[in-house]
């Protein structure tokens, strides 16, 4: 039976339920101890002893697949649809097979930034963070989402679930996906090419994977460029946005509140500022955290994983 490490968080937390699948594959999964990533080094000592990966957010580097490759390792997978940690040229290189689960949870991940939608616009984290610490009953006048501009950046799986839940709230979308063509049948979305039409958005989402053309997309420059007040909200990665050109701007009031399930750095720095600011709420990476989705990804991880396997044979 082939040993298949899984350092895949989402997956670690149901991780008995695959257990028996894997096993009827041919896959014996053991589980990393980690509660986001492990380091390169942890990776390079670990990961030879496996025949097989199943990737979560680690740091999938060319050193550490060199380091697979001399001992057992001969497939990975990177589990979800982000997969700019992972150098891919390396698996090419090295021999290794891989590739990753796209389109397995949009939904799941679009609930999470319409949640931090709502729980920013109506104030919800703020009334209950006050009832609950200073044994308060506060009143703030939050805002209607209804007759807003929203701004989607990243219009796939992701960014269009987000828009589909966006419906039944009158609004309009500006969606920026330059690989994307069209409004998906979305009557009231209308396309844009980042940073246009930034000054008319009363909020703006980021959907989309990270690469190197976006790294720092919103930045000072594109800041400046935002209506005064809107809020920035981001499902997708941290380093999409400059978080001291972000801080910087919440500080000034420029921007008025931020929602953010990803960061530069994760887990968040104890001495990050943004913990200072109160009409910020927070997120641990965990927007595709859902049961259902978590199933879908891992079964086709684990059936690509076996093929992979398999064939190498």
């Amino acid at each position: 039976m082939k040993k298949v490490l899984v350092t895949c968080p989402p997956m670690l937390g149901l991780f008995e339920e695959f257990i028996e699948p894997a096993n009827k594959l041919g896959i014996e999964i053991v589980a990393a101890k980690t509660t986001q990533v492990l380091s390169e080094c942890e990776l390079i000592e670990l990961l030879p002893e496996y025949d097989g990966w199943i990737i979560g957010d680690d740091p999938a580097t060319r050193q550490v697949f060199e380091a697979g490759v001399k001992g057992n390792l001969k497939a990975a997978v990177k589990w979800g649809i982000g997969v700019d940690n992972v150098d891919f040229d390396a698996c090419k290189d090295l021999g290794i097979p891989i590739t990753n689960t796209p389109n397995m949870f949009g939904g799941e991940v679009a609930d999470v930034a319409i949640s931090m939608l709502l729980a920013l616009t109506r104030q919800t984290h703020f009334i209950d963070r006050e009832i609950r610490n200073n044994f308060a009953w506060p009143k703030p006048a939050g805002i209607s989402i209804s007759n807003k501009k929203v701004g989607i950046v990243g219009f796939g799986d992701i960014g269009q679930s987000v828009a589909k839940r966006l419906m039944g709230f009158d609004v309009e979308v500006v969606a920026y996906d330059p690989g994307v063509e069209g409004n998906k049948g979305y009557s009231y979305v209308t396309r844009s090419d980042f940073p246009e039409r930034l000054g008319e958005l009363d909020v703006l989402i980021f959907t989309c994977a990270l690469n190197d053309k976006n790294r720092h997309m919103l930045n000072e420059e594109t800041i400046a460029l935002m209506k005064d007040g809107a809020m920035v909200i981001n499902v997708a990665r941290g380093p999409l946005i400059d978080e001291p050109a972000l801080i910087a701007a919440l500080q000034k009031g420029k921007l008025q509140a931020a929602g953010l399930d990803v960061f530069e750095v994760e887990p968040l720095p104890q001495n990050s500022p943004l913990r200072g600011f109160d009409q910020c709420i927070f997120g641990s990476h965990n927007g595709s955290n859902a049961v259902e989705g978590v199933r879908r990804a891992t079964y086709k991880a684990l059936q690509h994983i076996s093929d992979f396997l398999t064939d190498k044979q």
